[in-house]
């Protein structure tokens, strides 16, 4: 075995973390007969021969041995090596990137040359797959097909084994992965997608099971999103409903492995909590390919998951859940009854159920309020409460008095949620949290949603400003509390803010004086007693703490004498862009008052930076009411930067009559379906809440707008 493994210069080779003299132990580790060293083994070829995805030449050079290692009965986990060769041998470069790799230099040519040699290597001895679809590890069989559709070099030979390999196979998972193995395989060779659809059609209606009916139907609308057929949700919902009442289908069981301190196991001992209890834990999958071919049909979407979150089984709910978050965060729609649903979630007794409804309302801020009953029961019932029944993970009692809130977002989150959503049952309970001895952050930034019931707050928020050490956490811990008393208005806090201002050390002094600044213009006239400082820091050499102090100043005398000139000498040429905006949006907020500023702003319009731009075109409108030069800035940024837009929208709503031919504009943005600020591959926390409030922006300037035609 590893016949040649020393003949190799492993020293002379790399990877992420430098020469390659490591790889052979590695190797080595792979046909290990401990399963913890077999484990390790492979967390270091990902992490360090594969790190991220990359391809080394140490890679290049461990491909043989790895052929060798999965051709060998007698090594063990070799479906592992199997996934792990798939993912060396599978990344595709299209010519964009290969043209664009050529034009560059050496350095930059290597990696595309080595994800074009590992998969010509791989695709070189792809033979060792076929025969792996019939090993007799399940493990071994349900890593094979993925491999043969990705890697091998005769798509039509392994379409007509992974079909004929389906009529003899039993093991559900595996059956499911041939299936999806079909599907890739249509994918990446249109040559074959007719026949494959035709067949997957007939599968997903003639197979007497239903996963596999519901695997077959997922990849045939993965492979023809355009012919999806129309009645596709109570065709899957009545699939669902077989799989959860087949008879007594229990989880796959899976042999006892060590724990090894390792990523992937990590990653292993998480994918085995989330299936546990599970009789079908695979339809989640089956459901995510569904869904993303659906794509923009989100009335079907709202209707899969609301058929989803109605099943007994908790396990189609929790799946409805997570799978409505990645529909909720890309596409706008009519959600009233799916939050509902979720929000009923939290009664239940599975805590992993609770926690995924907990985690998806946290992030809808105003569209969380149809749950907002069911969070204030569920915060109303107590720490100790334990919901319908007691029992845990697969039916497991729990301990008596143990938190209802298991998992990352626990009790913290559903008052979260229940804030964002601005329902004022929430400040008694946050007042219970401020007792506490920490306070989540995010709790303190939700304050200012709740209007004035919040102000109660405001003595709870000061004492815990005065405990507040002078420590290197300084801004971390007094930032949030400098937010919620500016919400709030606590003037009596007057004092511990002055404290925070004058006293602030020297690390991240400047966010500091700025966060305590806000505060401060958020008092008003209450906080003259501050005029001195703020005074003194309108030359601060910080743009964002001289700007921040002329708009406190500004609100505590509205004496604009010394207000605009320190403004308008962060409006020169040559000033970063950050700084000038900081200045362009504080005269915004002054408005007329700073009208003699006008021509500081101007040469703004027609900066290269787009932000810059933005601001100083709001700004103008708002201290000159001049549309003309500002409204054709704004349209353009509109196009230009998606992200620009509900600040523009905000303006515009502003402008009303004055912006009227900004109404197609806006229109247009009310009809989309997709949110403007939805990307592939992430989301923020405040993503759905920003989406929401352009669309009430834009609202409110239509409406304005049409009011002055007429």
């Amino acid at each position: 075995m590893l016949t040649g493994i020393e003949e190799v210069d492993w020293a002379s080779l790399g990877h992420a973390y430098g020469p390659a003299d490591d790889v052979p132990e590695l190797l080595r580790g792979l046909a290990s007969a401990d399963p913890a060293e077999r484990e390790t083994a492979l967390d270091g070829m990902y992490g360090a021969v594969h790190h991220q995805g990359d391809v080394y030449d140490s890679t290049l050079a461990c491909i043989p041995f790895l052929l060798e290692l999965v051709a060998d009965p007698a090594v063990q986990d070799r479906g592992c090596i199997v996934e792990l060769l798939t993912s060396i041998g599978g990344i595709e470069l299209d010519d964009d990137e290969e043209l664009d790799e050529l034009g560059s230099d050496e350095e930059e040519f290597i990696p595309a040359a080595n994800y074009a040699m590992a998969a010509a290597a791989i695709a070189a001895g792809a033979d060792v797959f076929l025969g792996l679809v019939s090993d007799p590890d399940p493990e071994v069989r349900l890593a094979a097909p993925c491999a043969l559709a990705s890697l091998h070099p005769e798509p039509a030979r392994v379409l007509t084994l992974l079909r004929e390999r389906l009529t003899v196979e039993r093991d559900t998972e595996v059956r499911l992965a041939l299936v999806a193995a079909v599907g890739r395989i249509a994918l990446r060779h249109a040559s074959l997608r007719a026949e494959t659809v035709d067949w997957l059609d007939w599968l997903a209606r003639a197979a007497q099971d239903p996963g596999l009916r519901l695997a077959a139907l997922a990849q045939r609308a993965r492979c023809a999103p355009g012919d999806i057929p129309d009645d596709v949700v109570p065709w899957v919902t009545g699939l669902l409903e077989e799989i959860r009442t087949s008879a007594n289908r229990a989880a796959s069981p899976g042999g006892e492995r060590a724990a090894t301190p390792t990523l992937i196991g990590q990653v292993r001992e998480l994918l085995e909590e989330h299936a546990a209890g599970r009789p079908a834990p695979w339809t989640e999958e089956l459901l995510r390919t569904l869904h993303a071919a659906l794509d923009d049909r989100v009335d079907d979407r709202i209707a899969l998951i609301l058929a989803q979150l109605r099943s007994p089984d908790w396990g189609q709910r929790s799946d409805a859940i997570w799978l409505c978050g990645g529909l909720i965060r890309v596409w706008r729609g009519r959600y009233e009854e799916v939050v509902r649903l979720v929000g009923a979630q939290l009664q239940d007794p599975e805590p992993r159920l609770r926690e995924a409804a907990t985690s998806f309302l946290e992030r809808l801020f105003e569209l969380g309020a149809p749950a907002a009953d069911a969070l204030a029961s569920r915060l109303a019932a107590g720490p100790g409460a334990t919901g319908p029944g007691s029992a845990g993970p697969g039916g497991s009692p729990r301990a008596a008095g143990q938190s209802p809130f298991v998992g990352r977002s626990g009790r913290d989150g559903a008052l979260l949620a229940l804030a964002r959503a601005g329902d004022t049952r929430a400040v008694p309970l946050l007042a219970r949290a401020l007792e506490g001895a920490e306070v989540r952050r995010e709790l303190l930034y939700a304050v200012d949603g709740l209007g004035p019931s919040a102000a109660t707050l405001a003595p709870l928020l000061r004492r815990r400003l005065a405990e507040v050490e002078f420590d290197e956490r300084l801004y971390d811990r007094a930032a949030p509390l400098l937010y919620a008393l500016a919400a709030v208005r606590g003037t009596q806090a007057l004092p511990e803010v002055l404290r925070i201002l004058r006293e602030a050390p020297a690390n991240r002094r400047d966010w500091v004086r700025e966060a305590a600044l806000r505060t401060l213009a958020a008092f008003g006239p209450a906080a003259r007693e501050a005029v001195p400082d703020m005074r003194r820091l309108l030359a601060a050499e910080s743009a964002s703490v001289a700007t921040a102090a002329a708009r406190a100043l500004w609100a505590a005398e509205g004496d604009r004498g010394d207000v605009l000139p320190a403004l308008e000498r962060w409006l020169r040429p040559g000033t970063p862009g950050t700084d000038w905006c900081a200045a362009a949006q504080a005269l915004g907020e002054i408005g007329p008052a700073a009208g003699p500023a006008a021509p500081a702003l101007r040469p703004g319009l027609v900066s290269r930076d787009l932000w810059v731009r933005v601001r100083s075109a709001a700004a103008l409108w708002r201290v000159s009411g001049e549309a003309s030069a500002s409204l054709p800035v704004l349209l353009a940024a509109w196009e230009e930067n998606r992200h620009a837009r509900v600040d523009i929208a905000e303006c515009l709503a502003e402008m009303g009559p004055a912006a009227s031919q900004a109404q197609l504009v806006v229109l247009t943005e009310l009809t989309r379906r997709r949110r403007h600020n939805a990307r592939e591959g992430g989301s923020g926390s405040h993503d759905i809440h920003l989406d929401e409030k352009l669309l009430t922006l834009c609202r409110a300037a239509l409406a304005r707008m049409e009011r002055g035609a007429f």
